[in-house]
């Protein structure tokens, strides 16, 4: 087959650049619009070729330097070679066209992306692979589409500074670790303090021994505030030294004297990655629940609170779901800590409680759901039952909020609005929150 040569179109959903050959649609990674590249085929079907360049038959006028040395092949970000704006720009038709065919959504319905005040330095959270071979340690990420360790040079460009410091430190601690070779992940989170928390994965037999390994060492971790080994899953954390919990703020609610609302989350926990555009995501929740201070509301996936408080300022009632029970803790303290006393946690599967909630004939004012990537198809049909007056819809994966939002039109919600937030910049990656109305 002779190499197919592919003028770059724009940019797609799962980040490679977009262009036609002899009516095939081509994906080819790294590529940006005005682009024209030779490829080499890495899959081909009846309507489409995945390929990879081979070489560049002419370089797109827009294309900018990338940040990281090693962008290209470790699988973190996919644009940082395309200036944000353009990011910013292909982010909204991405969305809008998948909102569009998917959901039937009017783009009159989908507001201009917010973009991000720090497109590099803005992630607050990383987990770093790591690989031993040939008596070296290498740090960094995945290569796309494999578990091979893309060696990262003592800093990421789109961490946190803070973030960048630990990875710092790290290079120089796991040199000299007793069992590198045990060690097949680390998980850095930051505070918007600056405080900081390592978790170290650990699959070998002498957890006891690595724990006073890194007791006794963590002065060459200076840049960490907190240390614990996972051994397994999350509820094998165990202690090792330092603080347990980091923290973040958020927007009040409420009216009230304060301007913002200081949360907590556990080590293990989640937290959004970009604390600045997370205020924006709660923000726009507020203003478009529009409680008078009556309602029930329903907050599905509601982790530490993140979004159930600022509501509860405002709601007569708040009940909150979340099946990891270290996250509902977190809600719990921080509920206690700003003496918020309408909100109810409860832990199980959102599924397994919708399904028991629509049994017993409960109601709900507004339901805010908030599901990891694959979305909330099982529990879409349950959440109509509860005949809410709006549902507000977060996503990280605007494929998923089409086919979910297609759905709950079904069930008679049409999409009012929706406004993409640039959480993720220099990767295909969008956050989202999306108000639908009972009609």
């Amino acid at each position: 087959m002779v190499a197919p040569i592919v003028t770059i179109e724009k940019l797609a959903f799962g980040g490679a650049g977009f262009g036609r050959w002899e009516g095939k649609a081509c994906f080819v990674p790294f590529t940006a619009p005005g682009d024209v590249v030779r490829i080499d085929v890495v899959t081909e079907k009846r309507s489409f070729i995945n390929g990879q360049v081979r070489e560049f038959v002419q370089h797109s006028p827009v294309r900018v330097s990338p940040s990281c040395q090693v962008f290209g092949s470790c699988g973190g970000c996919q644009w940082q070679h395309v200036p944000y704006d353009l990011q910013v720009k292909q982010k909204y038709e991405i969305f809008a066209g998948l909102m569009g065919r998917i959901a039937r959504v009017n783009a009159d319905r989908i507001e201009p992306v917010v973009p991000s005040p720090d497109p590099f330095g803005y992630r607050s959270r990383i987990q770093l692979k790591i690989r031993y071979a040939a008596g070296e340690v290498h740090i960094g990420f995945y290569r796309a589409g494999s578990h091979f360790v893309i060696d990262i040079p003592q800093c990421c460009p789109i961490s946190a500074p803070v973030v960048n410091s630990v990875i710092k430190d790290l290079h120089s601690f796991m040199a000299v670790f007793p069992e590198p070779d045990k060690i097949p992940q680390i998980d850095i989170s930051a505070g918007a303090d600056g405080r900081t928390i390592i978790i170290f994965h650990y699959i070998g037999s002498n957890p006891d021994d690595i724990c006073s390994f890194i007791g006794e060492n963590r002065t060459s971790l200076g840049s960490a505030s907190g240390l614990w080994l996972q051994c397994g899953k999350k509820h094998t954390l165990v202690p090792i030294a330092g603080i347990g919990a980091l923290t973040y703020r958020v927007p009040a609610g409420g009216g009230g004297a304060s301007p913002s609302l200081e949360l907590r989350f556990s080590r293990g926990g989640f937290s959004q990655v970009n604390y600045r555009q997370n205020e924006i995501l709660v923000g726009t929740v507020l203003e478009w629940a529009a409680l008078n201070g009556t309602e029930r509301v329903l907050d599905l996936y509601c982790g530490n609170g993140n979004i159930s408080l600022p509501l509860a300022r405002n709601a007569g009632r708040v009940v909150g779901v979340e099946e990891y029970a270290p996250s509902l803790t977190d809600a719990g303290e921080n509920c206690r800590i700003h003496g918020i006393g309408n909100c109810e946690f409860n832990c199980s599967d959102v599924t397994k409680w919708l399904q028991k909630a629509v049994a017993s004939g409960d109601r709900f004012d507004v339901v805010v759901l908030d599901p990891p990537r694959a979305g909330a198809k099982e529990a879409i049909p349950l959440i109509a039952r509860l005949r809410p007056r709006a549902i507000l819809y977060i996503s990280c994966d605007p494929a998923t909020l089409a086919r979910d939002v297609a759905t709950l039109g079904k069930h008679g919600f049409e999409c009012a609005k929706s406004r993409p937030v640039d959480m993720f910049p220099q990767t295909y990656h969008l956050e989202s929150i999306t108000l639908l109305e009972s009609v």
